[in-house]
């Protein structure tokens, strides 16, 4: 026995009443937000154990750059590896750097992203010019990749500081 098919007449889409209401955004959270490259460096210094990483969004500070990141290495030794590490990171992020500083003395190098500025730096050079009061307005992101923890030492510094 065939049953026929039998089609419901289809009825005609409604339209939205509810027009006048809008959707907001919410800001996505600063994991969300990371960019591509903001990944890369984070990647790379996690790779080479760069101590005390900050990355700052200075977007509303400066037009020159939209995240700097701060970190610190051991040895001048262990800040150009975590220099040069950045740097075929992003790379290979497909990110070619603008230009790259202080690679010979190796106590504070400057790696140029265009719209990440990355500062390795040893812990001295980092306390002394203290970019992190400098820039301090900026919000702190977190990096996108856990990076080793602050020693008790250092953050009770920190803390008396401010």
């Amino acid at each position: 026995m065939l049953r026929s098919r039998i089609s419901a007449p289809r009825e005609a889409p409604q339209e939205n009443t509810l027009k006048h209401m809008t959707t907001r955004t919410r800001l996505r959270p600063a994991e969300e937000r990371a960019s591509p490259l903001q990944l890369a460096v984070t990647t790379a210094l996690d790779d080479m154990k760069a101590v005390n990483v900050r990355v700052l969004d200075v977007r509303s500070l400066t037009d020159i750059v939209d995240t700097m990141v701060i970190a610190s290495g051991n040895s001048d030794r262990h800040v150009r590896s975590i220099a040069e590490r950045v740097v075929e990171k992003a790379k290979a992020a497909g990110f070619r750097p603008l230009g790259t500083e202080g690679e010979r003395d190796g106590e504070w190098v400057l790696v140029d992203l265009q719209d990440v500025l990355v500062h390795v730096m040893l812990p001295r050079v980092r306390e002394f010019y203290g970019l992190e009061r400098l820039w301090d307005s900026g919000e702190e992101v977190l990096p996108a990749v856990a990076s080793p923890a602050v020693s008790g030492a250092a953050a009770r510094r920190r803390r008396s500081s401010r």
